[in-house]
């Protein structure tokens, strides 16, 4: 009987702690697959903006990062071929791959309401609640490139398309970046749709949008494709990646590649997760990536302020912001409401992104400082399990004449 292949993924050593400095790692892969096989393994600078991995046989597919301080390579091995490939001294560790989801959609109350009606442009009141309008005349985020990490983007909404620079899919098969699902798609509009008269108005009107297309038409990916989107956002320049999306399991790799992005300069935002509050003895409902320390973990409030009941809370949150009956673009021109931290994620990206276009020549770690400084505060002084460091404010943030003081990132 064949030895079933599963996905896994393998992290390597830093090439001048290898034994063997001068083989590539892939070809460190493909030594131990049989002689004839032709796994086609995709990289971030290999798939150009608007490109997309070809459908092949899952078993074909691989993905390959290049990034020194994560050298990562997938692939779909037997048992046989991990336990040939784990005595290799270049190899550091070899995970199973996990699967992820869009936040929500395994959710029943995470769902379209009855289309509203959009007589004039609208800003919804989620983009209110956190005083976007007010911080415009500073930035409308315009040149801040700000990646949704997610099922795609409808790139041909009217309310998107202005915005919209490119992406990529590494979803087999999906030609484009093309959402065909609609969670991308809603996060996409409360990020930046732009000011054009009619439709709805983003938190950061002017920014500029890229699909990086990790999730399938039924919202479901890997943590494999997570970490490629993420090494393709490094590879091209982005400044905010959105994930609204997560698994319930930790990643070595996963980790050391949203740490890779924060080194590089860029801005990690994801969506803390829909499980509620934590069944004991755990403390913490909080998925990842949004667990990691390095990514800005956000949980939802409704327009009165209040935690939502299925926000996910713990340690690991890090601030909040609107998730209950958000108002936003649906695939196909549409407009529509929904509720999860998968809402709540875009308007903190795209708060970054006004704050960042207000504060052209700041590193990072001074968005961070300014985003979790500058915020409303809900709870108790500082920071809670809850609110975090409180509801973001685009306008105090985005105004702020001063560096905001070093502000401690939650995670593990």
């Amino acid at each position: 009987m064949t030895d079933i292949r599963k996905s896994v993924i393998i992290t390597f050593k830093a090439k001048e702690k290898r034994s063997d400095k001068g083989t590539d790692k892939v070809d460190i892969v493909r030594s131990v697959l049989p002689e004839g096989m032709q796994t086609h393994f995709f990289d971030a600078t290999s798939l150009s903006s608007g490109a997309s991995v070809p459908a092949l046989d899952p078993d074909l597919i691989g993905y390959d990062c290049n990034q020194y301080e994560s050298p990562i390579v997938t692939a779909r091995l037997t048992k046989a071929e991990i336990e040939q490939l784990s005595q290799n001294g270049n190899v550091a560790e070899i995970e199973e791959d996990q699967p992820c989801y869009a936040i929500g959609s395994q959710f029943s109350h995470l769902q379209f309401e009855n289309q509203p009606s959009i007589l004039a442009e609208t800003v919804p009141v989620g983009v209110a609640q956190i005083n976007a309008p007010d911080g415009w005349p500073s930035s409308q985020g315009e040149g801040m490139r700000v990646a949704v990490v997610d099922t795609g983007i409808d790139f041909t909404h009217s309310d998107l398309k202005a915005n919209y620079k490119g992406g990529v899919s590494f979803v087999p098969g999906a030609a484009t970046p093309m959402d065909d699902h609609g969670h991308g798609t809603h996060c996409a509009g409360t990020i930046a749709a732009a000011i054009n008269g009619a439709g709805v108005v983003g938190v950061a009107p002017s920014a500029y949008l890229y699909a990086v297309k990790v999730l399938n038409s039924s919202g479901s990916g890997s943590y494999s494709q997570i970490i490629s989107g993420i090494d393709w956002c490094i590879q091209n320049g982005m400044h905010v990646v959105s994930m609204s999306l997560g698994g319930s399991g930790g990643s070595t790799a996963l980790k050391s590649m949203c740490n890779t992005a924060w080194s590089k300069g860029l801005l990690v935002v994801a969506a803390a997760g829909n499980a509620g509050v934590p069944v004991p003895p755990a403390t913490s409902s909080v998925g990842y990536p949004a667990k990691y320390k390095n990514v800005i973990a956000v949980s939802a409030i409704d327009s009165a302020n209040a935690l939502a009941g299925f926000s996910s809370r713990g340690a690991e949150v890090d601030v909040c912001a609107p998730g209950v009956n958000v108002l936003s673009t649906t695939k196909g021109g549409g407009y529509g409401n929904m509720s999860g931290t998968s809402m709540a994620c875009p308007h903190v990206a795209g708060t970054a992104a006004v704050v960042w276009g207000a504060h052209r020549f700041a590193t990072n770690e001074q968005i961070w400082n300014l985003l979790a400084y500058y915020v409303d505060n809900l709870g108790p002084a500082g920071w809670d399990a809850n609110f975090g460091y409180g509801r973001v404010n685009v306008d105090r943030a985005a105004m702020a004449l001063k560096p905001a003081p070093v502000i401690a990132k939650k995670g593990i």
